[in-house]
């Protein structure tokens, strides 16, 4: 499963403090600790804080890829703060993100399609997030089906269900888990299934448990992608063990450690 670090986030103070004052040695050590922890890719976002988010993300982008080589994942809701990431990145980028409406499908994925990038879709559009699976699923048909009139192979997209917190949507939990199932069945190739995985526990008092029992259920239900902290070592230690009962990898008495390592 692809791993993406979530930590690099202006929505923390510390992390906004260091894009304000250009700390690159902070950014660089949360960029190199989480892919020593286990993240395939990075998720950048410059956050609520950032008073010129397009060079805030030119320099996190520039500042990162001078500490570590994974693929980064740029995260806003402006497609000129994204582009500007875009142009300076050095590998394959992932897109975070575009909702099912017309005009922002339109927008992100011609940047998809010019700059060679992968891109998330969420299942939601200008009327909110969803409240059941059925209209999960037709707003990630849709998502599919424009992805393919731009020419995007479905291997390029990952489907994300949004994931409401326990505390506020406990009935949406299952319908979730089906939708992931489902999203992996709307095409072939498969498209990838992707979640925030913190946004589950949001307000709890057991974040670590909940994030983990989701994330090892998720796996079994077709989950492939998620955004997650993988300095949490309970969580990456229940993913590599998931992965393992489904015949993912090889067992060994040390399949842990065997993981980290490889």
């Amino acid at each position: 499963m692809l791993v993406i670090g979530e930590l690099i986030n202006g929505m923390f103070r510390d992390v906004a403090k260091a894009i304000q004052n250009r700390e690159v040695d902070i950014i660089q050590h949360l960029a190199e600790e989480q892919v020593n922890a286990g993240a395939d890719a990075l998720d950048i976002n410059t956050g609520p804080y950032s008073k010129d988010p397009k060079a805030d993300m030119k320099w996190l982008v520039e500042s990162i890829q001078k500490a570590t080589n994974v693929s980064l994942c740029l995260d806003s809701t402006r497609a000129d703060v994204i582009e500007e990431g875009l142009k300076a990145v050095k590998s394959r980028a992932i897109i975070n993100s575009t909702s099912a409406d017309v005009e922002k499908m339109e927008t992100i994925f011609a940047l998809v399609k010019k700059h060679k990038a992968q891109v998330i879709g969420i299942a939601m559009d200008k009327s909110g997030v969803p409240n059941d699976k059925a209209k999960r699923i037709e707003l990630a048909s849709r998502i599919v089906a424009k992805a393919m009139d731009f020419g995007i192979a479905s291997e390029d997209l990952f489907l994300d269900p949004i994931l409401f917190p326990v505390n506020v949507g406990q009935e949406q939990e299952k319908e979730i888990l089906e939708s992931i199932r489902e999203f992996r069945q709307l095409c072939t190739p498969a498209p990838n299934t992707l979640v925030g995985l913190s946004n589950i526990s949001q307000g709890t008092n057991t974040r670590s448990l909940l994030n983990r029992t989701f994330l090892t259920m998720a796996v079994a239900n077709g989950l492939t992608a998620a955004i997650l902290d993988p300095l949490d070592k309970e969580l990456m230690n229940a993913l590599i063990t998931a992965e393992l009962i489904l015949n993912k990898n090889i067992y060994c008495d040390s399949f842990l450690e065997a993981y980290r390592k490889r």
